[in-house]
């Protein structure tokens, strides 16, 4: 008889990436029957159709719990043999119960009601420790997926933050250069009105030295 709960394959970690001190853990061995599954598979052997559950993890799960069950059968008739007899025969059937008992009773000549559901609580608490356990698995793992979640959004929203500070900058900025853009001309227009001026004078006075100084050449040409 196991002395402790069945083991098998998480639900939430794959074997391809399960840690050295997982995957050497040595198990409590279990006493195999010939025909039966001696331990939890580490996936159901069926596919799951795509139309058979909502969940379409249901049905893999549902086996694995099944061969689990199984796996935990000892030699001899117990409560595992009289469920499967009553399973298949009609759980709700009063006369599957006296059937399956009777036939019990053939093999086990010393089986006794209290044996029976003795055994069952075995097995009801084996599977409540499976349970426990990778139901505790599950909710670490859905915790760490909203933590990294989490994490991940205020990462980005930081990001982006960032960003529209830098976009609402760069707009500032050019906002400022077009204004300076628009203003370079009137800006100026007073140095280029002084220029102006100035070059015409420049001209204006040029013109005026050199007209006096032609009209001195013309009369020394003239009067000398």
């Amino acid at each position: 008889m196991a002395k402790e709960s069945f083991n098998w394959k998480s639900l939430f970690i794959n074997e391809e990436t399960e840690s050295p001190s997982e995957t050497n853990t040595p198990q409590t061995p279990i006493t195999p029957q010939p025909s039966e599954v001696t331990k939890f598979p580490n996936h159901a052997t069926q596919p799951i159709s795509s139309e058979s559950l909502s969940n379409p993890f249901l049905k893999e799960i549902f086996e694995v719990y099944d061969k689990g069950f199984e796996s935990l059968n000892a030699s001899g008739f117990d409560f595992f043999e009289l469920y499967k007899s009553v399973v298949a025969v009609g759980i709700s059937n009063p006369q599957s119960y006296q059937m399956a008992f009777t036939m019990g009773k053939t093999i086990q000549p010393d089986l006794s009601k209290q044996f029976l559901l003795e055994k069952a609580n075995f097995y009801i608490t084996e599977i409540e420790k499976v349970y426990s356990k990778y139901d505790t698995i599950g909710k670490t793992k859905k915790t760490d997926l909203e933590n990294n979640l989490t994490k991940e959004k205020y990462n980005l929203s930081k990001s982006i933050e960032e960003l529209n500070t830098k976009i609402l900058q760069l707009q500032n900025e050019l906002e400022t250069k077009k204004a300076e853009f628009q203003k370079i001309d009137s800006g100026n227009i007073e140095q280029f009105s002084e220029i102006k001026l100035k070059m015409e004078a420049n001209d204006l006075a040029k013109h005026k030295i050199i007209d006096s100084i032609n009209t001195v050449v013309t009369g020394i040409n003239q009067y000398l």
